[in-house]
């Protein structure tokens, strides 16, 4: 295990659609253990992959004393009801803007041992779900702003560059 480096925003890795995990590996088990020990930290919520440089479906989270993983997530639901708040990301260190997120969120994909999981949650665990989804998807939550906000964030993102 290792605490790894976050990647920040203009790293091309986090651009990057990331591939499907297809054999579970020691080199899968030892990325798990990085992403489970990095999140694990304060302040911090969820963490993909591509976040500490390596482009595989992979994802933990660090919520109300919870803290998990799961390997090639998808979204498979969302609420049409909404959540409002502010978002931040650790590869876009110290800037939270609002962004608009499905209040529920559900997401399945499997455990190292090839296992079904389930992952589902509202407010802040939905918030991370799709966040954390949305990297793996090459996004980041900056894309999502709402036009004005984005334009604000854009700038001050280039400021701190």
């Amino acid at each position: 295990m290792a605490f790894r480096d976050i990647r920040t925003i203009g790293d091309p890795v986090l651009r990057t659609l990331c591939e499907e995990i297809t054999n579970i590996d020691d080199r899968v088990r030892a990325l798990v253990a990085d992403l489970v020990e990095t999140v694990d930290a304060e302040g911090r919520a969820g963490l993909a992959a591509n976040q500490i440089g390596v482009s595989l479906r992979a994802f933990s989270w660090n919520l109300d004393g919870e803290v998990g993983y799961v390997l090639n997530p998808r979204l498979v639901e969302v609420s049409e009801e909404t959540q409002d708040g502010d978002e931040g990301c650790l590869s876009v260190p110290g800037l939270w803007f609002p962004a608009r997120r499905a209040a529920y969120a559900k997401v399945e994909g499997i455990d190292l041992d090839g296992a079904p999981v389930t992952v589902e949650g509202e407010g802040i665990k939905a918030r991370c779900l799709q966040h954390e989804v949305d990297h793996l998807d090459g996004k980041l939550y900056l894309d999502r702003l709402d036009r004005d906000v984005r334009k604000s964030a854009m700038r001050k993102v280039r400021e701190l560059m």
